[in-house]
């Protein structure tokens, strides 16, 4: 398997200092601070990153789930929203709210969920984030099968 790389440059102090963030495929290259981490500056941090790898993998392993069960999907949309809060005298990621809408032509509700649920647990990033508080909301927007 191929390996994947990122880096980061900081310079000066933690609160002025400032720093850039890249991806190695050169598909992203960001700036960061204090500002966009703590407080709402612009620029990206390194929790809006493992959002979007979040809702990336887990996008991407249900439409595997969901193909393999029989079930193809049309589209999957995934938002990711992390938690990061003070946590005694440092910060800590504390959850990450995951929100897929997922239109499956033919599937049940109960399957959808059950699949979705299975996938939380499975994608290879919320596999990584096992110390973190994961809650998924899964919709399926497509109608219910007629039976």
């Amino acid at each position: 398997m191929p390996e994947r790389k990122a880096e980061a440059r900081w310079e000066g102090t933690l609160r002025e200092g400032r720093g850039t963030m890249k991806l190695g495929s050169g598909a992203f290259e960001g700036k960061y601070s204090f500002g966009t981490r703590f407080e709402s500056a612009p620029g990206t941090n390194p929790e809006e990153l493992i959002g979007a790898a979040h809702a990336g993998c887990y996008s991407m392993a249900l439409s595997g789930g969901l193909t393999k069960a029989g079930h193809p999907p049309k589209t999957i949309e995934t938002k990711a929203t992390v938690h990061l809060e003070k946590v005694g005298e440092g910060f800590t990621i504390t959850r990450i709210d995951l929100v897929s809408n997922a239109d499956v032509p033919g599937i049940s509700e109960p399957d959808f969920q059950r699949l979705a649920e299975e996938t939380k647990k499975g994608c290879p990033v919320s596999r990584a984030l096992t110390g973190v508080d994961i809650r998924l909301t899964a919709n399926l927007t497509s109608p219910a099968p007629q039976r």
